[in-house]
């Protein structure tokens, strides 16, 4: 039976600069947006402010949905369906101070210092949603429904 692995993920931008956490993947040190899996009985939104905090540190909220990527990883031949948000900070943010034992260090980074960086991203999902973003390619939140079991 097939069954994807469902994440989420969220482009964080302070003026022209996207936050990144680096963090040790299968032993190689990568850079990602703040981004995990979806836990049981949990929504989108809750499990991407839930990430996003574990690995930053900062309490948010996502403002909007850039996209939904469906992508199978070469290394470990594991698909994955990641719904991507995304927040802004008009002011400067607090710094970041990751809870996850697994992060090394936040970054932030323009989109130009990120493609001089391909070879270090986790994967090319990392730099694609930023693109998709900063070419416009947001949603509302209210295209993205959860019903708890108790309410169907």
């Amino acid at each position: 039976m097939f069954s994807p692995h469902v994440t989420v993920a969220c482009i964080i931008k302070y003026k022209q600069k996207y936050l990144v956490v680096e963090e040790l993947d299968n032993g190689r040190t990568v850079l990602n947006q703040p981004a995990g899996h979806l836990e049981s009985d949990e929504s989108l939104v809750a499990a991407v402010s839930r990430e996003v905090w574990e690995e930053t540190g900062l309490s948010i909220t996502p403002q909007g949905l850039v996209g939904s990527y469906l992508f199978t990883s070469p290394i470990n031949n594991i698909t994955y369906l990641r719904f991507c948000f995304y927040y802004e900070f008009e002011q400067a943010p607090p710094a970041c101070k990751p809870q996850d034992a697994d992060i090394i260090n936040c970054h932030w980074l323009t989109l130009a210092e990120l493609e001089a960086e391909q070879t270090k991203l986790r994967s090319a999902l990392v730099l694609e949603v930023i693109e998709d973003f900063a070419a416009g390619q947001q949603a509302d939140l209210s295209l993205v429904k959860h019903y708890p079991l108790a309410t169907v």
